[in-house]
This record gives C-alpha cells, structure tokens and sequence, in this order.
C-alpha cells in the first residue's frame, strides 16, 4: 500500500456539503487509483508554499511520511499574490525555495515528491478567448526546478490550459463553480467563479493528473486502476 500526501491549495482540497458543489482534485483522484493506496489529502483553501509551511502544515507532513509513500505539491494561485506578504513568493526567488523544502521533506522520508503546476484558470474574453499567462512565471518556475532537481513534473496548467481552448467558453463552464442564481441552495444568488471546480471539473482534472501518473510509468503507474492504465481516455472522455 502506498499514501499519497497532497500538499496544496483550494483547487486540491477536501470539500463537505457547505461548498457543494465545489469539489477539490484531491477528493477525485481517489477514483483513479487501486483500492489500496489512500490519499491523504492536506490541501487548505488560500495557502500559498509559504502559508502552508508557516502554519505547520508541511511539519505535520513530514511526521507522517515513510518509506515508499508519495508527495504530490500542488502550488501557485495564492503565491501569486503581492498584495499579501503572508502568502506571496517571487516565482524565481521563494517559490522555488520553498518547493525545494517540500521535496526535502519527500526524500529526507524516502518518498517520492511529484510537482504539480497550477491548474489554469478558465478565463475568456468577449470573443469567446482563453487569456493567456493566467499564472505567469510560475509553471515554469516549477518546471525548471523539476529539471535541476531531477523531480518529476506534471504540467497541469498546460495541460488544462489546452482542454479549456478545445472545450470552449461556454462548454467549460460545467467545470467550475460558474452557474447561475438559484440552481444550489447554498449559493442562491448563483458564482460566477472560474477558478474552482465542480465535481465534473475534478473528475475531469485528476483523470488529466491520472494520465500523466500513467506516462510516468514505474511506481506512478502502478498507482493507478488497471482499467485506467489500460485506456484513459475512455474513462476521462
């Protein structure tokens, strides 16, 4: 059996029936996976690398990891920030410190770290357009860290970037917490946000961080359902 510890953002967290229908990645990934291995999902919304570390989260991490298990690091919308010194970190200056502290943590433990680049944020303009650069440096940052330190890397905002311009302004709205006044009980004056996700929109995501678990191979691959190894696309479709 092998533990996944996710450490990570809003984007990832576990959600109850006070958000519905939000849905964070790291409650759907589960469904990808072989029975046997758990994640434990530590994603908090609004943490940045910095917060997260700040307030103890990646300590507890650590107390908890052992040989074999898995660290997924999932982090960028709130490092962004520079209007909060709590949370921001340059893309080239602490956000990449701080991810090397993460991956400390993984290989101190004998585990294995994964970065994750932010899942891109669904936003179009007037003529249906997917901006571009919703996070700027940080994928990259990332990437770039990935390849020095010889971690791998699952381009999430690239890759979502790319499902959000297929799908198209309209179609990918089933996605994210986008709907309109009155349809759930808990938001009756409707959301208008193209950040977070509905239970669709984690499906779909954690089956896109599925299928590069699958590219991976080795032990990333054997995380995953059989059935899901197999033929992805027909489970994601």
């Amino acid at each position: 059996m092998a533990r996944i510890y996710y450490a990570a953002d809003s984007t990832v967290a576990q959600n109850t029936y006070l958000s519905y229908p939000q849905t964070g990645i790291g409650q759907a990934l589960p469904l990808y996976l072989k029975r046997e291995h758990i994640v434990q999902n530590h994603a908090v919304n609004g943490r940045s690398t910095k917060s997260f570390i700040d307030q103890g989260r990646l300590a507890s991490i650590y107390n908890d990891l052992r040989e074999g298990d898995f660290l997924f690091i999932q982090f960028g919308h709130n490092d962004e920030k520079k209007e909060d010194p709590d949370r921001y970190c340059a893309p080239y200056g602490d956000y990449q410190v701080n991810l090397e502290k993460y991956i400390n943590v993984a290989r101190n433990r004998k585990a294995y770290p994964v970065l994750i680049t932010p899942l891109y944020r669904r936003k179009f303009d007037e003529n249906g357009i997917l901006t571009e650069g919703t996070h700027g440096e940080y994928p990259a940052a990332m990437k770039e860290l990935g390849t020095r330190l010889n971690v791998p890397v699952i381009d999430l905002c690239e890759l979502s970037r790319q499902l959000l311009i297929e799908t198209g302004d309209e179609n990918s709205k089933q996605w994210f917490m986008n709907f309109p006044a009155g349809l759930y009980w808990n938001y009756p004056d409707g959301k208008d946000d193209n950040t977070h996700l509905r239970y669709e929109g984690a499906i779909k995501f954690a089956g896109v961080i599925a299928g590069e678990l699958k590219k991976l191979g080795g032990i990333y691959a054997d995380l995953l359902l059989d059935e899901f190894a197999d033929n992805p696309a027909d489970l994601i479709d």
